[in-house]
């Protein structure tokens, strides 16, 4: 049975009209029941203590981190007011991906309602993310010689700046960001590939993109497990987005990741990532689809 990490506490309180969504992720565990594409069973609560290796991230950082003592500075640039009810989300959310990841080893796909915190680097938070969870969970799964070589395939609209800063140096995770060219961040260090697409890009362009440059890595590469970052920030509906892509596109640009996953014999672990359309029902619509992708492609024979 493939898992699911949810906890109550990724439910953040922000300030009325805060830019991030936080209503989906109460939201989205019920919409999933709800039309009956996974089980209350399928969930699982995660780990809320810091008991995995963070290392990756600077240890001044995590300290001033899960103290309360980020500046000023850094407070705004993560996009959240700093206190103990938000540390504690994000590592509940960092050991989500951790947990969800070691239940793909045994069955083939699992996800987090949260994650992809791609924009958190080793020694600052930044655009909502504090820790990197699919960095710390790829260093996790290779620290315990469980896997030889990760792809993190992330396909928000935004660049994961963070991931690529944080595993610039290491030869084992392939880091794949392919994102608007305009889009934020302003300054982006070098993944392993780097697509930057031009506004207003469509779905048989960017479908057509992404299958050519992933099929060549995973001929090269050869990787035996990955992360997908499958933010939905990519819907012409999106606030920030800049990309014309529609909910049917969104939903093949999925079934194209997992299908090579599955092609390949590689274990996937989904996180949800960005998606800021003004209507919820369109954020939901589409992670929902995500699901629907990747569990119809593992119930494949």
């Amino acid at each position: 049975m493939f898992k699911i990490a949810f906890h109550p506490i990724y439910v953040h309180p922000v300030p009325k009209n805060h830019r991030f969504p936080m209503e989906k992720y109460e939201l989205l565990p019920l919409q999933l029941v709800h039309e009956g594409i996974v089980e209350e069973s399928n969930f699982f609560e995660p780990t809320m203590e810091h008991i995995y290796d963070y290392s990756i991230h600077n240890n001044n950082y995590l300290k001033k981190l899960f103290n309360g003592e980020l500046t000023k500075t850094e407070e705004r640039a993560s996009g959240f007011k700093q206190d103990n009810r938000l540390v504690q989300r994000e590592i509940c959310i960092t050991n989500g991906t951790i947990e969800a990841a070691m239940q793909a080893l045994n069955d083939g796909i699992s996800f987090n309602i949260a994650g992809g915190t791609h924009h958190a680097f080793s020694n600052k938070p930044e655009g909502f993310c504090l820790l990197n969870d699919q960095a710390i969970a790829s260093m996790h799964l290779l620290n315990n010689s469980l896997v030889k070589k990760i792809i993190i395939i992330d396909l928000d609209v935004h660049q994961g700046n963070g991931t690529a800063e944080i595993l610039s140096n290491e030869p084992r995770v392939y880091t794949f960001s392919k994102h608007g060219e305009k889009n934020y961040p302003l300054h982006k260090p070098a993944s392993d590939l780097d697509i930057s697409i031009p506004d207003s890009t469509n779905d048989l362009d960017y479908l057509t993109i992404l299958e050519k440059n992933l099929k060549e890595i995973f001929n090269r590469f050869q990787p035996e497990f990955a992360f997908y970052q499958s933010g939905v920030d990519v819907l012409k509906s999106d606030k920030l987005g800049r990309l014309s892509l529609t909910l049917e596109g969104c939903k093949k640009r999925d079934e194209f990741v997992f299908n090579i996953c599955k092609e390949n014999s590689i274990p996937v672990t989904t996180t949800m990532g960005g998606g800021y359309s003004k209507d919820i029902k369109i954020i939901l619509d589409a992670h929902c689809n995500t699901f629907k992708a990747g569990i119809s492609k593992h119930l494949e024979a």
